[in-house]
């Protein structure tokens, strides 16, 4: 690695609010393709998935909105932020009134992205690179955004989900439209028009739901 993780960030993003989530600030990049391929050249990887924490995604930014707009859900709560990428959901959680916030993902740099992110919206969550999925974790309420997008990667996500749905934890997700989501084991919250990223979609809006895991 050529360079520090938060070094990097600073360096490569500009502190944006994302346009459906507003009152939350984060590092996020402008320019997808440039920030990609520096970030292989830094880790000198190449073949690397996405910076996924570089980028306010249409199911964070849902499942965030959603968090904002009703509090009750994780008020005084214990919250986990699964595949929490630039922490956006679990930074909505924490201002929400969660008692207690851990933002997990296993993305090497999304520990410094979430930690750069908690601290521009003074807010008070853990972070975790273990990998959770299968595992019974103490939890009151689990939080996905946009976690749908490989077929594999559901399969195991469903299953555990309904798993902890079943030992009474809230499991919601925020999915705009991807193709392994697995619609029959899911109720919907509430639905938005979220404005995205072209690059990174194909379009400039998508229609976004939060979904809550059937018990």
């Amino acid at each position: 690695m050529k360079t520090d993780p938060e070094r990097f960030i600073l360096e490569n993003t500009s502190v944006l609010s994302p346009p459906h989530v507003p009152e939350i600030r984060l590092h996020l990049a402008s320019e997808v393709h440039d920030l990609w391929l520096k970030t292989e050249e830094d880790l000198e990887e190449i073949g690397l998935p996405p910076p996924f924490w570089a980028f306010a995604w249409a199911g964070g930014q849902g499942l965030a909105r959603y968090i904002l707009d009703h509090p009750e859900t994780v008020e005084g709560k214990r919250v986990l932020d699964f595949a929490s990428g630039s922490g956006l959901v679990a930074i909505a959680a924490a201002k929400a009134g969660a008692v207690e916030v851990l933002a997990a993902d296993i993305d090497p740099w999304a520990r410094t992205a979430v930690r750069l992110n908690a601290a521009l919206n003074d807010a008070d969550l853990a972070f975790t690179d273990d990998d959770l999925i299968g595992r019974s974790v103490d939890f009151d309420v689990v939080l996905a955004g946009d976690v749908f997008y490989d077929s594999d990667f559901a399969r195991a996500l469903v299953e555990w989900f309904v798993n902890l749905a079943e030992s009474g934890c809230l499991v919601l997700v925020g999915d705009p439209g991807r193709s392994y989501r697995p619609t029959a084991h899911l109720d919907p919250l509430a639905t938005y028009e979220v404005p995205v990223t072209r690059a990174l979609e194909d379009s400039e809006v998508k229609k976004t739901t939060v979904w809550k895991f059937r018990q």
